[in-house]
This record gives structure tokens, C-alpha cells and sequence, in this order.
């Protein structure tokens, strides 16, 4: 299935891990932001704890963490617009689309894996 909505793309980043107890949400927002200034093409999806990163809302996290909210206030400055969230993970967390600070795109595992063999390149966090 070639659908338009899911565009062939430089750089996928796929963000697993939640906004707190560790900086690999932060660190894969960082590396779209300069992958981004450096003119690719980025796509983010969010996927398992990842999902929680796009709550509005968040304050610091325990160790004086910072939310994910400013990062994600900049994307469309840097023209990523390209969003997703895994449904599965959505489901899990009995999330749905206004729960979140941006739109995103709802795939489900299929789907997950055709947006991945778009990319010339995919970084996990």
C-alpha cells in the first residue's frame, strides 16, 4: 500500500522512550532539529513510551528534567511536520488525538513498517 500522506523521506526518527527518566526522547528531538538544519527531510514517530512525550502539559521531570514541550514548539519552525504516533501505543495509554500538542498520523504496525522502508535513513531513540 503506497499511500501520498506517508511521502518518501531523508531521515525517520523513531522515538521509544518516554519524556522522563532518561534524555533518548530529547536526544532524538535534538538530532530531527539538526537534521533538519542541515536541510534533510525529517519525519518523527512516536511509538511505545514515546507517546508520552506529545502530551500537553508537562511540566519537569523528577531530576529537574525538562518537558518535551519547547522541542516540540520548534519543529514547525525547522519544517518537520511530518508526525506519527503508533496506534497500539496510543491505545495502551488510553490517549487519544486531543490529548496530544501536535497533530499527528495514527499507524498501526504495517503501516509502521512501510513508513520505515521509506527513509533512506531511520535513527532510533
Amino acid at each position: 500500500m503506497r499511500d501520498e500522506d506517508m511521502s518518501d523521506g531523508d531521515l525517520l526518527v523513531i522515538l521509544r522512550h518516554g519524556p522522563h527518566g532518561t534524555s533518548w526522547l530529547r536526544e532524538g528531538l535534538d538530532a530531527a532539529l539538526v537534521g533538519a538544519a542541515f536541510g534533510r527531510q525529517v519525519a518523527l514517530l512516536f511509538m511505545g513510551e514515546g507517546v508520552l512525550g506529545l502530551l500537553e502539559g508537562q511540566g519537569q521531570g523528577a531530576l529537574g528534567q525538562k518537558g518535551t514541550g519547547p522541542t516540540l514548539e520548534m519543529l514547525e519552525m525547522y519544517d518537520i511536520e511530518a508526525l506519527y504516533v503508533e496506534s497500539q501505543s496510543m491505545a495502551r495509554y488510553g490517549l487519544d488525538q486531543e490529548d496530544l500538542m501536535l497533530a499527528a498520523r495514527h499507524l498501526d504496525g504495517t503501516s509502521i513498517a512501510e513508513l520505515v522502508e521509506r527513509h533512506a535513513l531511520v535513527l532510533a531513540f
